[in-house]
Formats: structure tokens, C-alpha cells, sequence
């Protein structure tokens, strides 16, 4: 039996890659992620992801003030720091 998918067919749960780590875990305080590295998307279930809530939320909290704000790095392109993230989780931890 072969593990190679027909061109049309979709792959099942079965068939993703799971991943254990998250990017966010390896870089430095200094690092930019993001929207996608930080919370889980639909379209990429097998993904793990620091933040415990959708990309609408993310931007219901940084709209709110309650979220570290993004630097715009071009008229498309915004990114987090990732200290000013992992120093807002621990906050959150401590609460």
C-alpha cells in the first residue's frame, strides 16, 4: 500500500504531520513572528501555536490595548516581538 495521496485527494488526520514544538520556543527575545506563528488557525490544525486563542481575538486585544502591538514592517506585512509576546504570556500566568 503506498502512502503517496492522488492529486485530487485530501489528506486525512491520519496523514499530517504532527508537530510537538513550537517555532516560538527556539527564538530569541529579539525575533519577529507572525500573526500565523502565533495562533492556531483552522487551516493548519496539525500546527502548534503560543497564543490560546483565534487570530480575530489577537486583534480584538491589540485593538483593546491588552496585547502588545505589531510593528508595521510594510504596508502588508505586520509583526510581533517576540519578548514583548512571551513577557504578556507570563503576565498573563501570573495573574
Amino acid at each position: 500500500m503506498s502512502s503517496k495521496l492522488a492529486p485530487n485527494q485530501a489528506p486525512t488526520k491520519a496523514a499530517l504531520p504532527v508537530i510537538t514544538t513550537s517555532v516560538f520556543d527556539q527564538l530569541p527575545d529579539s525575533a519577529l513572528l507572525r500573526e500565523a506563528d502565533l495562533v492556531r488557525s483552522p487551516k493548519r490544525p496539525y500546527t502548534t501555536a503560543p497564543l490560546p486563542f483565534s487570530a480575530p481575538t489577537l486583534w480584538r486585544k491589540v485593538k483593546a490595548g491588552t496585547f502588545p502591538k505589531p510593528i508595521k514592517l510594510s504596508e502588508r506585512v505586520t509583526a510581533f516581538k517576540v519578548g514583548e509576546v512571551r513577557a504578556w504570556i507570563a503576565a498573563q500566568a501570573a495573574a
